[in-house]
């Protein structure tokens, strides 16, 4: 405890509990839609193409790889949303295309055209988030507090819209409800949340954060608005939790804060049991 509050004290430790509490809490809401709509791995699928984009912007040596990443990212998110509908490439099978093509293509080029002399080091920190979060600056920890209000501000604003969009499609549909272009918005919003928590868990982790806090919820309670508000106080009690474990215990951030969201989900799981019982 007086290792983290040393540490607590250095503006870097800061930003890493401000931009992970928000990651979190912006990943946690949209999380149940995704995991409600049964499209949860669109969330690994977008890692991985946002690794890729990451990996030529190195290359292309650009000062904000955000520029690159973040328009790439959505476009991906789009076509993965198109093409759920499709006969012929149906959403599992594009996903899994799309993420390794993205992923494999990503190594390829941060090898071929190395800008670095530990490309190793660069991959796994990119991979699994091992220091990156430790090293953001103010403009990295604004331009994060600005994209996650816009996020929460676009989920409270059109929550009823996001709710029948996610639960009776079909219904919205009749209601009068433009359900495309929700399920485009949606695409978009989870599109930035990928991107943003690149810096904090890495691209192979992405996955869980959106996940995990959405199933430990729905194991708790059984209406959208109560499991959104568990997952959001979950997710982020994990977040906090696993950037202060890391730097107390000196292990790696993304999977600290993974491991921390795995432990809650198994206490939650334990805790849905014994209600059933009762």
């Amino acid at each position: 405890m007086e290792r983290i509050f040393t540490y607590l004290h250095y503006p870097f430790v800061r930003y890493a509990l401000i931009v992970g509490v928000l990651i979190a809490l912006c990943s946690s809401l949209f999380g149940v839609t995704l995991v409600l709509k049964r499209f949860s791995f669109i969330g690994d699928g977008l890692s991985h193409v946002a690794f890729g984009a990451m990996a030529i912007a190195a290359v292309l040596k650009m000062s904000s790889q955000m520029i690159l990443i973040l328009p790439v990212t959505v476009i991906c998110a789009v076509l993965l949303l198109k093409t759920s509908s499709n006969a012929v490439i149906k959403g599992d099978a594009a996903i899994a295309m799309i993420s390794v093509t993205s992923l494999a293509a990503g190594y390829l080029i941060m090898n071929v055209f190395s800008t670095s002399a530990n490309v190793s080091g660069d991959v796994c920190s990119t991979l699994f988030g091992s220091t990156s979060i430790l090293t953001l600056s103010k403009t990295d920890v604004w331009l994060c507090v600005i994209m996650s209000v816009l996020v929460i501000g676009a989920f409270v604003f059109f929550y009823n819209k996001i709710f029948a969009v996610t639960f009776d499609e079909s219904f919205s549909r009749a209601a009068g409800i433009n359900a495309s272009l929700y399920n485009t918005m949606i695409a978009v919003i989870i599109a930035v949340i990928i991107v943003l928590a690149m810096n904090l868990v890495g691209s192979l982790l992405i996955s869980a954060l959106v996940i995990f806090p959405a199933l430990s919820a729905m194991r708790l309670y059984g209406d959208f608005r109560s499991v959104t508000i568990c997952s959001a106080v979950l997710s982020v009690l994990c977040a906090v939790s696993g950037i202060l474990i890391s730097i107390g215990a000196g292990t790696p951030v993304g999977s600290t804060i993974v491991a921390a969201d795995a432990a809650v989900f198994l206490i939650c799981f334990m805790i849905g049991k014994m209600k059933g019982k009762a």
